[in-house]
């Protein structure tokens, strides 16, 4: 498998995926419709790294858009045997000291732990999402891949903080993501529906973290969410609909691929998006044109919208018992590839296990195999418990 979309650095020591902006490296978000494309300045997150000292060795591949698994359906590098992703695989062969990822619907998560590493997907707005390229707004976040809770700590207090150039960046300038947070005694609530949803091999691994945690003096009990499934549904649609606003402007006229053959306007629009969109991204479209259609706006994108409020208002209800939820991040520990009409199904149900923190703006943290979930703000607890279970040599 390659890694690199376009290697940068020899002795680099940060890799960016494909979805973030470095100047003067091509950018494609895995997807044809971008070829060629070429940023004149870099994301913030990246100037920040490089302003401390860190190098960018590289841009690695991407599935079209994020939209996929792990990455598995890159324009450019398409899925050979097991399903990996590049920046996870990357960090966890320690060619990089970490990597930098966009979480839009939980593909850096589900790679990070199939390749036993770490990803966290923090706070909505404590990263700056100037410079990365844009599907789903309201939810998607800048997250950093490390292979232990020290390397993320390390990098998100480097990257995380107020950037006037983005409009959803939070005004707090610093925040906290020590691991060094006393553990004992803090609640984790274990959801058994989504429990109930993994594979055997993946239901023994959060019980073992689970274990683990207890040895830290962690209290884990069973609870029962019974809204999750609605959380997914919500989060696709709302997705799906975001998604189709956004590459509408991929059109083959001011950059990126151009379809060769064409007699109008209309029909440049039309060959340049054939030709460059995957059957995934042109399913996405057309899920998401539909959601917003006269007919079905107010049903399925409006009542979408006020779900998102309710869930958000129990989870804060959940997160006043407990300091943490633990779920599987992904439903198998291994998938192999499949055929890209099958894609838009198994996106939306391994979704079940990663949409809430999407939809709503908390933070998540895909480490040891396992996902940990937590209210706005409460990385620094999220990193301890995870590295409490590093000692515990899990």
């Amino acid at each position: 498998m390659k890694y690199y979309a376009a290697e940068l650095c020899d002795r680099g020591t940060v890799a960016v995926d494909d979805m973030v902006l470095v100047k003067d490296a091509p950018a494609t978000a895995g997807s044809r419709i971008l070829e060629g494309f070429t940023p004149l300045f870099s994301a913030e997150a990246v100037t920040r790294l490089e302003e401390k000292g860190y190098s960018v060795s590289g841009k690695t591949h991407v599935g079209e858009f994020g939209l996929d698994l792990v990455g598995e359906f890159s324009y450019y590098q398409p899925a050979e045997g097991e399903l990996k992703g590049a920046a996870a695989e990357l960090v966890a062969s320690g060619a990089v000291q970490a990597a930098l990822g966009v979480d839009m619907n939980g593909a850096p998560r589900r790679a990070a732990a199939l390749s036993g590493v770490s990803f966290l997907k923090p706070t909505y707005g404590t990263v700056s999402r100037y410079g990365v390229i844009s599907c789903a707004a309201s939810g998607e976040q800048l997250g950093v891949y490390a292979a232990t809770a020290a390397g993320i700590s390390e990098i998100m207090g480097v990257i995380a903080g107020h950037d006037e150039k983005d409009g959803t960046s939070l005004r707090q300038k610093e925040y906290d993501y020590s691991i060094e947070k006393n553990i004992n005694g803090k609640r984790v609530a274990l959801v058994k529906e989504l429990l109930a949803l993994a594979d055997d091999a993946t239901r023994a691994r959060v019980l073992a973290f689970a274990d683990a945690l207890k040895k830290q003096g962690v209290s884990v009990e069973e609870i029962s969410l019974d809204w999750t499934d609605h959380a997914n549904t919500a989060w696709q649609i709302l997705m799906t609909a975001e998604t189709c606003n956004n590459v509408s402007r991929y059109d083959g006229v001011k950059f990126g691929h151009r379809a060769a053959e064409y007699k109008n306007i209309d029909e440049l629009y039309v060959n340049t998006r054939t030709e460059g969109f995957n059957f995934l991204t042109k399913s996405v479209i057309l899920y998401g044109s539909d959601v917003l259609s006269k007919n079905r706006y107010k049903d399925c994108y409006d009542k979408s919208l006020r779900v998102r409020r309710v869930i958000a208002e129990r989870f804060e209800k959940l997160m006043a018992e407990y300091d943490a939820i633990l779920t599987p991040v992904c439903k198998n520990t291994s998938y192999q590839p499949y055929e890209i009409r099958q894609a838009f199904g198994k996106v939306f149900e391994e979704s079940v296990f990663t949409a809430i923190p999407n939809l709503i703006g908390t933070p998540a943290l895909s480490c040891g195999g396992v996902q940990l979930m937590g209210k706005q703000f409460s990385e620094g607890t999220l990193l301890s418990l995870a590295a409490g279970v590093e000692k515990e040599g899990n």
